[in-house]
């Protein structure tokens, strides 16, 4: 799989931004990054989408900064060129992803059929956006559209909460949500940037579930909804962990790790939940 999506899986949540003021992309992108989101998708929806993947890109190369809504070839060019990493439309487009395709830039079209994949598949594509997930049938209805694709992922968004995501991200092809409640346009308009670092942690610790899953002498043990993605996300905060005891699955998944230099007379162990 291309590395952006595979960082975009890791991740497990897009944040889908309507901007309406550029000054305000920098601030945005670092209170998202604090609430352990490094990722955010900035649709072309307003006039200031462009100018605001440009800051991003510029100021913080750590953020991994994408477009969204984008409609036309003249888009792709111009966010690329502003320094977006990967294209999201919310439907299939054959213009936009060909033009895409040219650029080798990563693009997830909006999809909500068998004939949309398809179309998809014959480009070659890895990675569809199920738009607009709730509305179109939820994770019942990705299940069932999945069967006869094997090697396709989704990203559903549309109706994907707080609430919701761990529901969508428990299936395994589901590579990633994308959702704006964690940052409204009302919580931008209004530069509380705080809340958005608030409710973009709170959204990482339902999509995790991170929980004690037994303590014993010396040991503890933490469950977790997705190990790589808790792997991923503590490993920025700074944890190192040892791979080389680490348990596998038959596909090569870590399902158990321990941790690295834990408190001393501790082990830490981090388990796949059942």
């Amino acid at each position: 799989m291309n590395t952006i999506l595979e960082e975009i899986g890791k991740i497990g949540i897009v944040p889908v931004i309507k901007i309406d003021d550029a000054e305000k992309a920098v601030p945005l992108a670092k209170a998202l990054l604090a609430g352990g989101i490094p990722c955010v998708e900035l649709t072309f929806r307003t006039a200031q989408g462009e100018e605001a993947i440009r800051r991003i890109a510029a100021a913080m190369p750590e953020m991994l900064v994408g477009a969204g809504t984008v409609l036309t070839a003249d888009q792709v060019d111009r966010a690329i060129d502003a320094g977006a990493k990967f294209i999201v439309s919310p439907g299939f487009n054959p213009r936009v992803v060909s033009r895409c395709v040219e650029r080798g830039i990563p693009v997830t079209p909006g999809c909500s059929t068998p004939s949309d994949v398809e179309q998809a598949i014959e480009f070659g594509l890895e990675v569809v956006k199920f738009f607009p997930a709730e509305q179109a049938g939820g994770i019942d209805y990705i299940k069932a559209i999945s069967a006869p694709y094997p090697n396709m992922r989704f990203m559903p968004t549309g109706g994907i909460n707080a609430g919701n995501i761990a529901k969508y991200m428990g299936f395994d092809k589901v590579l990633a949500c994308g959702g704006s409640w964690m940052a409204t346009a009302d919580l931008i308009n209004a530069g509380d940037f705080e809340k958005i670092t608030a409710l973009s942690q709170e959204a990482v610790l339902n999509l995790l579930g991170l929980s004690v899953a037994r303590i014993g002498k010396g040991h503890i043990a933490i469950g977790t909804n997705s190990v790589r993605r808790a792997l991923a996300f503590l490993e920025r905060s700074g944890m190192v962990f040892d791979y080389e005891g680490a348990k596998k699955d038959p596909n090569g998944n870590v399902t158990a790790i321990f941790m690295k230099e834990a408190a001393p007379g501790f082990t830490v162990q981090l388990i796949q939940k059942k």
